[in-house]
């Protein structure tokens, strides 16, 4: 029986009710701005994948953040592209270089020729469960895919872009086999995440980094809808809670209207959108995680407190007038550097937690 959650801020703020302060977790929180992470890595004989396919070193790197910070939510140390990388495409990462793909999927061969191995991800399924289990109810656990649109990209890429050329090419071209693809990857996504459910996961997180380099339109068709489906499949509950689902669209501020709509507890909001607008337009709908900019935590700390103020005074007061609540989980608008001085980051959580808890005061 999985232990009593002690701080269920976090899942209070996505679903919209009391919380007595605004919840904060910062997208990749256990990574190398962490001395203890580089350390947990040379032991791994310095491999990313060492760690992220060893569940004990995945536990490791998952907690530490939350040994040093006041954090409200732990996320499953992993990375998007193993969705991929169980279709057989050969995932690596070279020292210095990003995520690198051996058989990328350029023709309709490579298409017909995918299939999802969800068996080979046990180790990612396991790291879930003993993560749940070392945090012993002190938060809960997000985990987390990429969206369709993000993995395809890096399918068909390859690698990493700067211009998308690939993909797009195909996406234009040949807009059949793209959405064999994306049809592929959303059955795949949902039934990974269902897995990280029953594995432990309380709360799930769709990465559509990819997303805002799209046309307007094309957006819709290529990844919003097939987002739409995967957050149709997941389940919602899970130890007699709900289990709320985060969708973050990079650059997708344009189409917050019709995010809101797919059917997400939570919206992620990058550094270029209107925080307060997005409340007062759809903060009845949805909640919203965001979204200061990851470079203010290069700022001394006293300017990161500073920022961090500001998001929270653009939310608001969480509680309307009427006693409802709109929710809004802290987060950056996008994944936070590698050369983020640790100490900025305490800063920011304890900036957050005293303004959030002094703006539920009564007037």
């Amino acid at each position: 029986m999985p232990a009593e959650l002690h701080n269920d801020t976090f899942l209070r703020a996505c679903l919209r009710q009391p919380t007595s302060h605004t919840p904060v977790w910062l997208m990749r929180q256990a990574g190398r701005y962490l001395p203890e992470y580089k350390a947990t890595r040379e032991k791994a004989g310095n491999s990313f994948m060492g760690l992220a396919t060893s569940p004990q070193y995945a536990t490791d790197v998952t907690i530490q953040p939350l040994d040093r910070y006041a954090l409200d939510a732990a996320i499953l140390f992993s990375d998007i592209l193993t969705v991929p990388d169980a279709m057989g495409l050969g995932l690596s990462f070279g020292a210095g270089e990003g995520p690198r793909f051996a058989r990328p999927v350029r023709d309709e061969a490579a298409v017909a020729a995918l299939r999802f191995d969800i068996d080979s991800l046990r180790y990612v399924f396991d790291a879930v469960t003993s993560i749940r289990n070392a945090l012993n109810g002190r938060v809960p656990l997000i985990g987390f895919s990429g969206s369709p649109w993000t993995l395809a990209s890096y399918m068909v890429e390859g690698a990493g872009s700067d211009d998308y050329r690939l993909v797009k090419a195909m996406l234009y071209s040949r807009p059949d086999l793209m959405h064999r693809i994306l049809a592929t990857n959303a059955d795949a996504v949902t039934a990974y995440l269902n897995a990280q459910v029953d594995a432990g996961a309380q709360a799930l997180m769709i990465f559509d980094s990819w997303g805002g380099v799209l046309a307007d339109g094309v957006f819709q068709r290529f990844s919003l809808d097939y987002t739409r489906r995967v957050v149709a499949g997941l389940k919602r509950e899970a130890d007699g809670r709900r289990v709320p689902v985060i969708v973050f669209t990079k650059g997708g501020a344009l189409w917050l209207d019709e995010i809101a709509e797919i059917g997400a507890d939570v919206v992620g909001l990058d550094w270029t959108a209107d925080l307060g607008e997005a409340r007062a337009r759809f903060g009845d709908k949805v909640a919203f995680q965001g979204n200061l900019d990851p470079a203010v935590l290069f700022a001394p700390p006293e300017v990161v407190a500073r920022e961090s103020v500001a998001v929270l005074e653009r939310f608001g007061r969480p509680q309307r007038p009427d006693g409802t609540w709109d929710g809004h989980v802290f987060n950056l608008g996008h994944g936070i550097s590698q050369h983020t001085p640790p100490d900025h980051v305490t800063a920011l959580v304890e900036a957050v937690h005293a303004h959030s808890r002094r703006q539920r005061q009564p007037a």
